[in-house]
């Protein structure tokens, strides 16, 4: 129990307890993804509705509407269309389209109208399909806003963005948008043939579970390494105090020599000496 010991289990121990709290927190995020798969799931299979009977007076589109397939009836406003950057579907990078829709009830809604794959290395498309004039009906799934922590991405600048969000893109454009947009499938009359389709959401479990398994073990390593570590360091130190312990203490030496017979330099043991003659 030396204090280097006593300091090296306890940094085992916090290590293999944040381990383990790492490990309970993979399980609790696959308890929300199962939740939000079961909800995906119900409203990839409700049938399409106009927005206002699905999202609240508050134009908030929150989890409980994400993937519902919504029914939008406006204008497209072309003059405050946006290019939103760095898009990546099926491993093709690219830009989508971002045009607001202008709705008869005065309210807009942000309208992901497509995908436009990225040519060689061009910074922005070089041609976007034209806004459709007049009324538009547009059929696609209700998306919440993109968020990216602590940066600016989703404010636009120079036409640009990096993510699609309602009230940032209200606060730049002069728009009062829904938080949240759709993204297209169908419209009335038809998209430009150039947009490439978005694929559907992932429903399944994810990595979390293994993940989960990963952290406790990595807690048993610790705790299995503290014991094994230890044990060794006991049967080190029992090997060192063996040899006092056994046999009795080592006999005197000199005491040994003292009893033997000395004998003189130049004079002989009597009985190993010659007769005289």
């Amino acid at each position: 129990m030396t204090r280097r010991w006593i300091g090296s289990a306890l940094v085992i121990l916090v290590l293999a307890g944040a381990c383990v709290q790492l490990g309970r927190w993979q399980l609790h995020r696959l308890d929300e993804r199962k939740v939000r798969n079961e909800v995906t799931t119900s409203n990839l299979a409700a049938p399409p509705a106009p927005i206002s009977e699905i999202v609240g007076p508050d134009h908030v589109i929150g989890p409980q509407h994400d993937w519902r397939t919504a029914v939008v009836t406006g204008r497209y406003d072309a003059s405050k269309q946006i290019v939103v950057r760095y898009r990546n579907v099926n491993d093709r990078p690219g830009f989508e389209i971002v045009t607001p829709l202008i709705l008869t009830d005065g309210t807009a809604l942000l309208v992901d109208r497509g995908f436009l794959a990225r040519k060689s290395s061009e910074l922005a498309p070089t041609t976007i399909p034209a806004v459709p004039s007049g009324e538009v009906t547009v059929t696609g799934r209700l998306r919440r806003s993109e968020h990216g922590g602590h940066t600016s991405g989703g404010t636009p600048v120079d036409g640009t963005a990096r993510l699609i969000n309602g009230p940032d893109y209200g606060n730049t454009l002069g728009l009062k948008l829904y938080d949240g947009y759709l993204a297209t499938d169908q419209q009335q009359p038809a998209a430009d043939a150039a947009f490439g389709k978005f694929p559907g959401p992932e429903i399944d479990d994810g990595p979390h579970f293994f993940y989960a398994l990963q952290w406790f073990f990595f807690a048993l390593m610790a705790i299995g390494g503290l014991v094994y570590f230890s044990r060794q360091d006991l049967t080190k130190d029992e090997d060192e105090e063996a040899p006092a312990g056994e046999g009795g203490p080592p006999a005197d030496t000199d005491v040994a020599d003292r009893n033997r017979p000395a004998t003189a330099v130049g004079v002989s043991d009597s009985s190993t000496a010659p007769p005289e003659r």
